[in-house]
């Protein structure tokens, strides 16, 4: 059993992430021309598995990207000053409602465009975007509302999924592997507090997360997990070999999946980014490596950052300073930054923006980390506090839409508190999660809130 893809399309995975990964792959087209060959010959399959993960990085590679912990802080550049933390307790739990809500709204907004994140010719993602809307009515895009179920598009751009996110079906948020992870990392706050361990992690995943739950890298670490330690209880995380649960069979593990696993870190750490960054990373070290990994501490350090700072360009740099100065995702964020104040951080050329976006990152897979996490930061940078704007900018960018919407509202929900975030988006949710995770399912999104609060108070002691 391969897992998400067959053994043949994870070898194809790998050799692009090599190429990706300033790894020594000299002839591309040679090294598909062999996996070509191998056909379904698992033996030579998994003999060229093995090739590619042994190939060195370049020597001429000009990034440098540790995977683990101690090695990221020493390429880390220096923190942001920020705020002191002075919230209240009421203030807090306005404040994470205004989280959970934003998680909900954008992540709802960008699931019945999800599957729209490859190209359909002519159409790259965001044109698929906006073709379904605007065949609606002209009026529909930019993105002012949840996405209507029906266009006259539809043969040109597909069909969309998730009708109960849909603006005619929505009355409450419904599961999604983005909230679900949310709910998982607040279940093992309340279970172990800030001192989990990786292996904390997976013995969630293994009691909360169903198999057919997980996708991508999650599934390929969520297999190898359980063919190796599935039998051991109550293991230390230094007993387990995480390069290779991390590396065997998982070219995907550079992609999103550890960045929407964070969000409940950031809760627990409202104002502290370095240590939200610290716990996103025991968390991704279990599926993801180099910019897989940075992005979880990128996005958990932005989140962390939005208690104590309502300036999206502060939040940024703050998430920025918890990675490697030397990693590909550094550079580029920094690069989606000058993008971004090129145009005067102005939301009426955000299609000028996502154009440069696209031609700097649009080369990766469209559920990659680092072209989502330029998409968020244009999300932030342009949005501002203007929460409809933030989640819009966020899907209407196109490649993995939900989760874009779900971490830029997530951020924005963050700054602005619940009692700021327009009921127009908030009140279809009914305040109602039906997360399909045992004591979630249904929860109100406020005792969410209530029990991040309560985690942070705890904490806090």
């Amino acid at each position: 059993m391969a897992g998400w893809q067959s053994l043949a399309n994870l070898v194809s995975e790998e050799i692009t992430l090599a190429t990706e990964d300033g790894r020594d792959i000299d002839d591309v087209e040679s090294w598909r021309k062999t996996l070509s060959q191998a056909g379904d010959d698992e033996v030579a399959l998994e003999q060229l598995m093995e090739k590619l993960l042994a190939l060195p990085i370049k020597s001429d590679d000009p990034y440098t990207e540790p995977s683990d912990l101690a090695g990221i802080k020493q390429l880390r550049s220096t923190p942001v000053a920020l705020p002191a933390f002075t919230l209240s307790d009421d203030q807090l739990f306005d404040r994470l409602y205004g989280a959970w809500l934003g998680r909900c709204c954008g992540c709802a907004l960008g699931k019945p465009v999800e599957l729209f994140m490859s190209p359909k010719p002519p159409y790259s993602s965001r044109q698929r975007i906006r073709e379904y809307l605007t065949a609606i009515d002209p009026g529909e895009y930019p993105i002012r509302d949840y996405i209507p179920q029906n266009s006259p598009a539809i043969e040109k751009t597909g069909n969309i999924i998730c009708r109960q996110s849909t603006r005619e079906d929505i009355a409450f948020m419904e599961t999604d592997d983005d909230i679900r992870y949310t709910v998982l990392g607040q279940i093992i706050l309340r279970k172990k507090g800030l001192d989990f361990t990786s292996w904390d992690v997976v013995e969630a995943w293994w009691e909360y997360l169903p198999y057919r739950y997980v996708c991508t890298a999650e599934t390929q670490a969520y297999r190898n997990l359980v063919m190796r330690y599935s039998f051991h209880t109550h293991i230390q995380p230094d007993q387990v070999d995480w390069q290779w649960v991390v590396k065997h069979h998982n070219p995907y593990r550079q992609w999103i999946g550890a960045d929407i696993r964070v969000d409940s870190w950031g809760y627990a750490c409202p104002g502290n980014p370095e240590l939200a960054a610290e716990l996103a990373w025991r968390d991704a070290r279990i599926s993801h490596e180099k910019n897989g990994l940075y992005g979880a501490m990128f996005m958990a350090a932005m989140i962390a950052t939005a208690f104590v700072s309502a300036d999206p360009l502060t939040i940024v740099q703050s998430g920025l300073a918890q990675i490697p100065n030397t990693s590909r995702l550094h550079e580029q964020m920094q690069k989606t930054i000058a993008i971004c104040q090129q145009f005067d951080c102005d939301p009426n050329e955000f299609e000028k923006v996502h154009d440069a976006i696209e031609k700097l990152v649009g080369h990766y897979h469209p559920v990659h980390t680092n072209n989502n996490a330029a998409m968020a930061v244009v999300a932030l940078l342009l949005g501002g506090h203007d929460f409809e704007k933030v989640i819009s900018l966020a899907v209407m960018g196109g490649w993995d839409t939900d989760c874009n919407g779900a971490t830029a509202g997530s951020i924005c929900g963050a700054i602005l508190g619940a009692g700021n975030l327009p009921a127009k988006w908030t009140s279809r949710l009914n305040d109602r999660l039906e997360s399909s995770v045992v004591g979630y399912h249904p929860i109100a999104i406020s005792e969410c809130a209530k029990r991040s609060l309560e985690i942070v108070k705890h904490t806090r002691r």
